[in-house]
């Protein structure tokens, strides 16, 4: 394959690195065809740069832009310094569409690709893979322009300090918005001319940098107390759109509006109010065209208030929380259709987002293919009347189309998001047939426009797959196989958290990412939080120790090498990773929760299971570390919230025992599977050396014994039990009950 000797405007490639690339070129040739305009006349691509050599379908994508890119690292900084040029930094990700602009409109554009390489060294960061490098910088492009996105757009000097930054830029001056290849030219002058003005601008960025992401000592040692549940739901209640669910706003973010905590106040409290508007979220997103009607799982936002016109991109994430949310709507209300949402996103997570080894791939893309194959957002998921006609029928088209709010204008680009404004019992009456039959018309429906969809030509699938990320999904999968009683869900998790443990990690060290049969790249706090969390889940919902002995030793490396000792809580990044600007604390829940959070609730959870106090106390470092935000704006730690929730109440702590013989369980563990329960830890054993395996680990499984050789529960709190039970609706009783009335003490 053919390799230029030079991209437009940059220095020769060496001899050595044009052979990689074309050892690499032609390796990828057939499965990978060039995104590129800029192709010969064999469609082989005009350009290659050294993005080729990475792993990063974010990087790949930029591959054969005539841009000479660099990945972050020590080479692209030492050829700045080398060269006397500043460098610009691009940050983005595989699925956004924003980043797909600015590609094909500058970064795809010889001349203007010209400019950036005579004048700069431009370096591509996927964020996904390097948050820590992605916090840093968007902390500078919002001190600078007040805001923030991706892509981002930075530059820095060659000691990496920012003095300039932005996120979209066109690629030429359109009215007051200046284009890209004009900031470039300005830059590039300001850089030459000015070289003392940049440094100060790079110095007092640095410093704002480091003030921003790296928290101070904490100036309390108290935990906060449930006041700061009170103030965090008073604030979801003013600002909640009270007609639509979620936040008022033209845009709907699902992340925005936490209904797993209002779940927990409303449990807490008996606050009505609680849990309307989180019921009310929950339904109208799942009406909403945010709602994968089709295929399941949801598209990362809505661009109206509506929940009706989404961005079409999927995240893993989003759609890990958000079944969580559903799965505990159900349990909080007994809302079958809730638990069927959860059901849906597995599903399409099994079928669509899982490696042929068992991890969860990262995302699709908004644009996709249509007709003419030219990309267009949203294309694979809408359709016309005709579309719907030619697959089901007239007669099921016409009940489909009512269903689904389906015109022949539509209500996006001339095409229709599905979505619904009535329910089934509603349109059953008005089409003057039984609410059932409705219901089995739309299943069936569903299914065969499913199975036409599959052959449209599919959005891009980001194939990276990120520890963070499937800690969050294995959690969705191990809580709802344990509370609906799925072995499928449960196996989908232990598939995945065996994959995790066995192809991500070095030395006994977590690595960030897994990609075409290499793992690779430090890990992050996000990273050891989400996995000990989701494998705290799977030891519940498994009853295998083996999970919680691999949370204990990920939790010990967190603790070595990511705790800040003397202030609480965890950085972002290791103590042996690479330095920046500053290390980050991780001090705000958005899209993802923050490290921090989700590492408040396993402490708690370690600590009641092991009875370690080093546990305990951690989570009281941690929460004395956020304590200001925690009670100046609780909303911005809205995960957090979760863990403070757990540690004011006494944890439940819940002991079933089965004998050798076997017994029920099944019957015993329903009531439990089926109620809003969050803050307990759960432990279930078998009489003999199971049962020994669980109580060298966890010390209140000792002595426990199943009593009459039946299935026997025992529930606590603070070591404080209530009499043992054998009879499952006596248990059910139990737990359900708000408050414990001790009876028997000890085991």
């Amino acid at each position: 394959m053919k390799i230029p000797e030079a991209l437009p405007g940059a220095p020769a490639f060496s001899a050595e690195l044009r052979e990689r690339l074309a050892s690499a070129l032609s390796a990828r040739a057939s499965d990978h065809p060039p995104r590129t305009r800029n192709r010969r006349e064999d469609d082989s691509p005009l350009f290659t740069n050294r993005l080729l050599l990475e792993t990063s379908p974010y990087l790949q994508q930029h591959a054969h832009n005539p841009v000479n890119w660099y990945p972050w690292g020590e080479e692209a900084f030492e050829e700045a310094k080398h060269l006397d040029r500043p460098v610009f930094l691009s940050i983005g990700y595989s699925t956004c569409h924003w980043c797909h602009v600015m590609e094909d409109e500058s970064f795809d554009e010889p001349e203007i690709a010209r400019i950036l390489n005579q004048h700069f060294v431009a370096i591509k960061v996927d964020r996904e893979v390097r948050p820590d490098v992605d916090a840093i910088y968007m902390s500078a492009v919002q001190a600078i322009t007040g805001s923030g996105g991706w892509p981002l757009s930075i530059w820095l000097t060659p000691e990496r300090k920012p003095f300039y930054g932005g996120t979209y830029f066109p690629p030429r001056d359109r009215g007051p918005h200046q284009g890209f290849a004009t900031v470039l030219e300005a830059i590039q002058r300001y850089y030459s001319q000015e070289r003392g003005k940049v440094a100060e601008v790079a110095e007092q960025l640095t410093g704002f940098i480091k003030r921003d992401l790296e928290a101070a000592a904490a100036a309390v040692t108290q935990p906060p107390g449930d006041e700061v549940l009170k103030l965090a739901k008073s604030a979801y209640a003013r600002n909640a759109d009270r007609a639509r669910g979620g936040l008022l706003g033209h845009m709907k973010f699902p992340a925005s509006f936490p209904v797993r905590f209002l779940l927990r106040f409303h449990r807490r409290t008996g606050d009505p109010e609680a849990l309307q508007l989180a019921t009310l979220t929950l339904e109208r997103m799942a009406a909403g065209g945010i709602h994968d009607q089709i295929g399941g799982g949801f598209h990362r936002y809505s661009t109206d208030p509506h929940w009706l016109v989404p961005h079409f991109e999927k995240m893993l994430y989003d759609n890990a929380l958000l079944g969580l949310a559903y799965l505990e709507g159900w349990q909080a209300t007994g809302r079958a259709d809730f638990a069927q949402v959860t059901g849906e996103i597995l599903r399409y997570v099994m079928h669509e987002m899982t490696s042929p080894e068992g991890g969860f791939y990262s995302a699709t893309d908004a644009d996709s293919p249509n007709e003419e194959g030219e990309p267009e957002e949203g294309w694979f998921f809408t359709w016309t009347p005709q579309e719907i006609e030619a697959v089901l029928g007239v007669e099921r088209a016409s009940t489909f189309n009512a269903y689904f709010g389906v015109t022949p204008g539509g209500n996006h680009e001339g095409r229709n998001v599905l979505h619904r404004e009535r329910e089934p019992a509603e349109l059953a009456l008005e089409l003057g047939i039984e609410p059932d039959r409705l219901v089995a018309t739309i299943r069936t429906a569903r299914e065969q426009l499913y199975q036409s969809r599959a052959r449209r030509p599919a959005p891009l699938r980001d194939e990276k797959i990120l520890a963070a990320w499937n800690g969050l999904m294995i959690s969705a999968f191990a809580q709802a196989g344990f509370s609906l009683e799925e072995p499928a869900y449960t196996e989908t998790a232990r598939r995945a958290a065996r994959f995790v443990l066995e192809q991500m990690r070095e030395d006994g060290r977590l690595l960030r990412t897994f990609k075409d049969g290499h793992a690779s790249g430090p890990a992050f706090l996000e990273d050891y939080a989400f996995l000990i969390a989701a494998l705290l889940d799977l030891y519940e919902a498994d009853a295998d120790p083996l999970w919680l002995h691999r949370a204990l030793s990920l939790q010990e490396t967190l603790d070595t090498h990511y705790a800040d000792e003397l202030g609480g809580g965890y950085f972002n990044n290791a103590d042996d990773h690479e330095r920046l600007l500053a290390r980050e604390k991780p001090g705000q829940d958005g899209a993802l929760p923050s490290g921090n959070s989700i590492a408040a609730q396993n402490l708690l959870r370690l600590a009641e299971l092991t009875g370690g106090d080093r546990y305990r106390e951690r989570a009281s470092m941690l929460f004395s570390a956020f304590h200001e935000t925690l009670t100046r704006a609780p909303t911005a730690l809205s995960e957090m919230l979760l863990a403070l929730d757990f540690q004011l109440e006494p944890t439940k702590e819940i002991v079933v025992i089965r004998p050798p013989s076997g017994g029920d369980l099944d019957a015993m563990l329903a009531p439990l599977r089926s109620t809003h329960l969050p803050n307990r830890i759960l432990v279930v054993a078998t009489e003999g050396e199971d049962l020994d395996a669980h109580s060298a680990v966890v010390p209140l499984v000792a002595g426990k014994l199943a009593r009459e050789g039946k299935v026997t529960a025992y529930l606590c709190e603070s070591r404080v039990c209530k009499r043992p039970t054998t009879d499952p609706e006596i248990f059910a009783g139990q737990i359900r009950s708000t408050a414990l009335e001790p009876t028997y003490v000890g085991r």
